[in-house]
């Protein structure tokens, strides 16, 4: 069985309410730029959906999404990146059996991707809102 350190444990409890919010925040702002990025791609990147107050049914500026979703890409490359890089030159903390590190390779892998295809994204949307002449 994989042992993830003070999960489940008395140590994971001492952390106390501070934790717990940081990683709710963590959790509802990643949610919240992933379904942004769905913008990109869907009718309500283009014309804010009529149910929001005040904007509904008004066009989106290109530019207010293609310089947000930019910045993202190029973030998200920088963090996962410089992450990577760290672990390949450095290795993993101690503490980590060679079966754990390669389930935690396995799994944040994917994230190599999602900078790249951002970008790839958010260049279509620009390519499309600029022909269409929206």
């Amino acid at each position: 069985m994989l042992a993830v350190p003070g999960f489940g444990t008395a140590e994971a409890r001492s952390h106390g309410a501070g934790l717990d919010l940081y990683l709710l925040v963590l959790f509802a702002v990643s949610e919240g730029l992933g379904l942004l990025t769905l913008g990109l791609v869907q009718p309500w990147g283009e014309v804010v959906p009529r149910w929001i107050p005040w904007l509904g049914g008004r066009p989106v500026r290109p530019l207010a999404a293609v310089v947000p979703a930019a910045l993202g890409a190029l973030a998200s490359m920088g963090v996962v990146y410089y992450f990577f890089l760290s672990i390949a030159f450095d290795g993993f903390p101690a503490g980590h059996t060679p079966t754990e590190e390669a389930v935690l390779t396995v799994c944040y892998l994917p994230l190599l991707a999602w900078g790249p295809l951002l970008g790839l994204v958010t260049y279509a949307y620009h390519h499309r809102r600029r022909r269409t002449g929206r």
